[in-house]
C-alpha cells in the first residue's frame, strides 16, 4: 500500500507543478510550501534557509531556542551551565549529557560518538562546512562515555552554546556519514538526500530543487507524535502564490516567508481560510548617523574619515538637540503599519530581542511629537535666522543627504521622513542606490554603505543568533571604517566611546546570562542615547498556516518548523 501511495503522490505532485502548490489537504498529510526549494538535506553543507528548514523535520540539535529566544533542552535533560557544573569554572569546556533511550529512526541508539562525529565532520577543513562559525574556538570534541560529550575551547568561552544548539548544527549519524567526511562530503548524495535522524519524520522521497516527502518516524521518542503520517515540503513558485494556497484556496497548510505587499496579504487573510503569523528576531531598519564630515570638498583621506582627536567630526549631527529632534519628528507607527504591515513594529532599540536583552529605557521615541522637536531646537538656539525655512547651527544650514538601497519600501520611508524633517526646519536630499552597489565591496565606489559619503543612511541588520556579543562588537573602536582597513570595518557611524569598549570587554568575560543581558542593554542604550543610530522598525519574518492546523509556534530564533511534532489538525 505504501508504494502505491508514493506513486500516487508523485503523480499528483507532478500535476501540481502547473498550480505551484502542493497536495490538497489530507487529514494524514501536512503540506508545507517554501517558494525556495531544497537542494539537499545536510545542514552542514546548507546553501540557505530552505536546506536547514527541510532538514529540521529529520535532524535535531542537543538544544534549541523557543519563540522567545530561550534555550530549551532537546536531546538532553538539562542545559549545561557553570552553576550546574556543565560548564567549566574557567569557561574552557562545556559538557553535554544525552537523554537516555533516544534512538535514530533506524532503531540504533544515539550516542556521544555521533555528537563528536558531527563536530568533526564540520570542522574538517576539506568538508566545506557552511556553518563552521558555530564551532568558533572549539579545540576538540571528546566522547567521555556513550551519553557524555565534552567540547573543549582554545580560550575561555563565556557563551559556549554555538555548536549543537539550534537548527544550523544538528546531530548526524556517524554510522551513516563516516565515509562522507572531508572531501567526500559533497559526493554523498544518498546520505545528503536522505539523512537518518532522531526527529519526528523520515525522508521517504527527495527530489532536488523540487519536493521532499516524509513519513512519520516509527522510532520517535514520543509515541503520540507526530500527529501526521506524512509531510510534504514543496519548493518553487513565489511568495504570493504560496500565500494564496494557504489563505485563500486552503490547498496547503503552511507557507513560508511571505514577502508581499501588506495590503495584498491582508486581503488574502480576510478570505478566512488561514492565519498570518509573525516572529521577530533582531533585525532593525535604522538610520545611521555619520559622526564624521562627509563634505565632498574634502579629500578621500579626510571625507567621512574618523580622526582620534575628533577634528573631523560632523558639523551638527553630534549635537544632541539636532538628532533628538530628528528622531522625535518621525512617526514610526506610520512607517511600520503602512509599509511593513504584519512584518514590522515600531522600535526604539538597536537590539530589540530576545526579550531578556530588550531595553525598556528608550520607548519615548514611539510617539511622534513634531511640536516638541521644534521646541527642542528653538531652546538650543538652532533657528531659521534668514527666513528660508531651514534652521542653522553656528551658521551651518541643517541640510542633510540621506541614502539607502533602491527598494520601494525604503523609498517610501525616505519620502515620509523627508516630509517630517521639513516640518522641523531640516532640508533633506534623498539618494537611492542599486542594492548590489550599495551593499557591495568595491572600495573604489563612492556609493557603498561602508564609504558612507552622506550624512545619513538607512538599512537593516541584526544579531546572528540569540547572543549579542559579536553584534554589539560592531561599534567597537577597532571596527571604525576608513581607508586604514580598506573601508571594511563594521563601525559604520565612525563612533568612538571608551566606556562602550570597556563594556564589551567586560561582556567577553561574563558567563551568567542575566549579567550579559544587563551589559547588552547598557550598550544598546549608549548607542541610542548618543545618536549613533535612530532605530525605526523591528522587522519580523512573516508566514501563514491554514486554520485547521493547531500548535504552530512561529519561531525566528530556530527553525520555523521546530515543533512540527506537536502540530495537529482539527
Amino acid at each position: 500500500m505504501k508504494s502505491k501511495f508514493t506513486l500516487l503522490l508523485i503523480v499528483v505532485m507532478a500535476l501540481s507543478a502547473f498550480t505551484g502548490i502542493g497536495v490538497a489537504q489530507d487529514g494524514d498529510t501536512v503540506n508545507i510550501l517554501f517558494w525556495q526549494a531544497a537542494s539537499h538535506l545536510n545542514p552542514y553543507l546548507g546553501n540557505g534557509t530552505k536546506e536547514f528548514e527541510a532538514a529540521a523535520l529529520v535532524l535535531e540539535p542537543l538544544a534549541r531556542y523557543d519563540p522567545d529566544g530561550v534555550m530549551v533542552p532537546w536531546l538532553v535533560d538539562e542545559i549545561p551551565t557553570v552553576a550546574n557544573g556543565g560548564v567549566a569554572d574557567d569557561l574552557t569546556s562545556i559538557t553535554w549529557t544525552l537523554s537516555e533511550g533516544i534512538v535514530w529512526s533506524d532503531g540504533s541508539p544515539l550516542t556521544a560518538h555521533d555528537v563528536k562525529f558531527s563536530g568533526d565532520f564540520c570542522m574538517d577543513p576539506d568538508t566545506g562546512c557552511t556553518v563552521l562559525s558555530q564551532f568558533a574556538n572549539v579545540d576538540s570534541i571528546e566522547a567521555v562515555d556513550d551519553l557524555t560529550v565534552r567540547i573543549n575551547f582554545d580560550a575561555p568561552k563565556p557563551f559556549p552554546y554555538g555548536a549543537f544548539v539550534g537548527y544550523f548544527t544538528p546531530i548526524i549519524q556517524k554510522a551513516q556519514f563516516e565515509d562522507c567526511i572531508g572531501a567526500a562530503a559533497l559526493g554523498c548524495n544518498e546520505q545528503n538526500f536522505a539523512p537518518i535522524g532522531t526527529g519526528p519524520f523520515v525522508v521517504d522521497d527527495f527530489r532536488t530543487n523540487d519536493v521532499v516527502t516524509y513519513t512519520a518516524n516509527p522510532n520517535y521518542r514520543d509515541m503520540e507524535q507526530p500527529a501526521f503520517d506524512r509531510a510534504v515540503f514543496k519548493g518553487g513558485g513565489d511568495a504570493e502564490s504560496a500565500a494564496r494556497a494557504v489563505l485563500e484556496t486552503g490547498e496547503a497548510d503552511y507557507a513560508w516567508n511571505l514577502q508581499i505587499s501588506p495590503a495584498v496579504l491582508n486581503a488574502m487573510e480576510a478570505a478566512g481560510q488561514g492565519t498570518v503569523i509573525v516572529a521577530f528576531a533582531t533585525n532593525v531598519e535604522r538610520l545611521i548617523m555619520n559622526h564624521t564630515n562627509p563634505d565632498p570638498a574634502l579629500g578621500e583621506d579626510t571625507r567621512s574619515v574618523w580622526m582620534a582627536d575628533d577634528s573631523n567630526g560632523h558639523p551638527f549631527l553630534q549635537v544632541p538637540a539636532v538628532w533628538q529632534a530628528m528622531s522625535k519628528a518621525i512617526d514610526r507607527s506610520v512607517i511600520a503599519g503602512q509599509l511593513y504591515g504584519a512584518g514590522g513594529t515600531p522600535t526604539c532599540n538597536v537590539l530589540p530581542g530576545p526579550p531578556i536583552y530588550a531595553s525598556p529605557n528608550n520607548d519615548d521615541c514611539l510617539a511622534q511629537d513634531v511640536a516638541a522637536a521644534n521646541a527642542m531646537l528653538d531652546e538650543a538656539g538652532i533657528v531659521d535666522s534668514d527666513g528660508d525655512g531651514i534652521r542653522e547651527y553656528e551658521g551651518i544650514p541643517l541640510k542633510v543627504s540621506y541614502q539607502t538601497s533602491t527598494n520601494a519600501v525604503r523609498q517610501n520611508t525616505q519620502a515620509l521622513i523627508k516630509q517630517w524633517w521639513s516640518e522641523i526646519g531640516i532640508e533633506t536630499e534623498l539618494r537611492n542606490i542599486d542594492a548590489a552597489v550599495f551593499f557591495g565591496g568595491d572600495i573604489a565606489s563612492p556609493d557603498t554603505y561602508s564609504k558612507f559619503y552622506t550624512d545619513i543612511e538607512m538599512y537593516t541588520n541584526g544579531s546572528n543568533g540569540t547572543d549579542p556579543e559579536a553584534y554589539m562588537g560592531n561599534w567597537h573602536t577597532s571596527e571604525i571604517v576608513g581607508p586604514q582597513n580598506n573601508w571594511n570595518g563594521s563601525n559604520i557611524p565612525r563612533w568612538y566611546n571608551e566606556a562602550y569598549d570597556a563594556l564589551l570587554a567586560q561582556m567577553a568575560q561574563t558567563a551568567v546570562l542575566e549579567e550579559r543581558a544587563a551589559l547588552a542593554i547598557e550598550m544598546n542604550d549608549m548607542l541610542v542615547q548618543n545618536g549613533v543610530m535612530i532605530p525605526l522598525v523591528y522587522r519580523g519574518s512573516v508566514s501563514a498556516h491554514h486554520n485547521s492546523i493547531n500548535g504552530v509556534a512561529m519561531n525566528a530564533w530556530d527553525s520555523e518548523l521546530w515543533n512540527i511534532a506537536e502540530w495537529t489538525r482539527s
